[in-house]
């Protein structure tokens, strides 16, 4: 590697290092047990980096064989996203405000329906080398199903991540054991599944594409953990459709509230004045000066992502068995004596590395390729790449790369295969 290039990416290291520190993590009121984490992830308000909260890794784009060369940070891990348009094609009656009646019966259509999580992990005593279990954290979750005896909540995969045992409480206080049937790291998704038997309310999902800015909407969830289950918070849909850029190779489409969202609220229901359920509540912007920006996921994106979770444990993702690092963080000198471009070339991402027998190796691509589109559309970083193929393509198909080699342009044609795992 060219040295500039080497100090540029130390220098990219530290400033994400750094806004890292910025995030704050939310503790609950002092009491005789000791801290516990709370899983709950915060944006910081500059919104160029990842989403972090505690020191938690909300998203890490798993290397879909986009093994970044770039991004040496790994992390927890959207999936087949769908666009969510902020407006409806047929016309329907907004709500902006509620009468006090009409919010009590909203929430008792979905209230039970909400429940903690509790995450369970085995802890070594550092002094005995005895191993014992403990609460580690705690989340919010919405019970969707129920079938057969069973139940299925909705969480954050982020609320369960590196849990031994998974606890589930009920609204009426009864607690449940749950055993996790799917998660993903990258749509921050994760399907529970427990007995039906202290089940009261199973919740309905809406339309998030329906959703307008301007509208009411009710969060419920369990911040800061059991101590305030079921809390409601009421607010308005501040943007419909809002990209926020969660990591640094992977941006989500998110509804955006001003309810007020609390650590311990992931995982919990974005509701609408319906009582239906058009999110699930993920993230928060959580710094000073800054009040009322929270997220949730569209449960129109959710709905699909829990589907295949359920019917797979995992979703399926296309891969393509490549490394790559964005044109635009290479020096002059590189971008022109290495790969043939004009120094003031940005854009693209160049293949930094081909794994064998992969997609990328049957095709041709070769290293040092610069990758400019795919199928036609521009492609400026490798967040395009990932966006593209994760949301408009599948296992299977062939898509069209337009590269540049030795500074000549050609079109290579490349079959998308699964990816096995998220490390690419």
């Amino acid at each position: 590697m060219d040295p500039r290039d080497y100090e540029r990416e130390q220098e990219r290291k530290e400033e994400y290092e750094n806004r890292q520190q910025r995030y704050d993590q939310y503790q609950p009121a002092s009491s005789s047990q000791p801290p516990r984490r709370r899983l709950f992830p915060v944006i910081a308000s500059s919104i160029a980096g990842a989403v972090l909260g505690g020191g938690i890794v909300l998203y890490g784009a798993p290397q879909l064989g986009l093994m970044d060369s770039a991004d040496t940070q790994t992390a927890n891990q959207t999936t087949q996203t769908q666009t969510a348009t902020t407006t409806s094609t047929t016309p329907r009656t907004v709500s902006t405000t509620v009468n006090q009646s009409d919010l009590v019966s909203v929430v008792n259509k979905v209230s039970a329906a909400v429940v903690g999580v509790n995450n369970i992990q085995q802890q070594t005593n550092p002094f005995s080398g005895d191993t014992q279990t403990q609460e580690a954290g705690t989340g919010s979750g919405v019970i969707f199903k129920k079938e057969n005896g069973k139940a299925y909540v909705v969480t954050n995969n982020h609320v369960i991540d590196g849990a031994s045992e998974v606890e589930v409480s009920l609204s009426n206080g009864q607690k449940e054991k749950a055993k996790i049937v799917g998660a993903d790291a990258l749509t921050d998704l994760a399907v529970l599944e427990m007995s039906d038997k202290n089940v009261e309310q199973v919740a309905k999902f809406g339309k998030s594409s329906d959703l307008v800015a301007g509208e009411t909407v009710l969060a419920i969830g369990n911040p800061l953990g059991e101590q305030f289950s079921r809390t409601v918070t009421q607010g308005i849909v501040s943007a419909a459709k809002r990209s926020v850029p969660i990591s640094e190779n992977w941006n989500v489409d998110a509804i955006q509230t001003d309810a007020a969202i609390n650590p311990g609220n992931s995982g919990g229901a974005l509701i609408n004045s319906s009582g239906e359920v058009v999110g699930i509540n993920s993230m928060k912007i959580s710094e000073d000066n800054v009040e009322g920006i929270g997220f949730a996921l569209p449960s129109d994106e959710v709905q699909p992502t829990i589907e295949q979770l359920m019917k797979n444990g995992k979703i399926t993702r296309p891969y393509m068995g490549v490394g790559l690092q964005d044109v635009g963080q290479l020096s002059a000198a590189t971008k022109q004596d290495q790969l043939g471009l004009t120094s003031d070339t940005s854009e693209g991402v160049v293949v930094t590395t081909v794994e064998p027998f992969s997609s990328a190796s049957d095709a041709g691509l070769q290293s040092k390729d610069v990758i400019v589109a795919i199928d036609g559309n521009e492609v400026k970083t490798s967040s395009d790449l990932r966006q593209y193929l994760y949301t408009k393509r599948k296992v299977g198909d062939t898509v069209k790369l337009d590269v540049y080699r030795n500074g000549k342009k050609q079109t290579i044609s490349l079959k998308l295969s699964e990816q096995q795992d998220n490390n690419g």
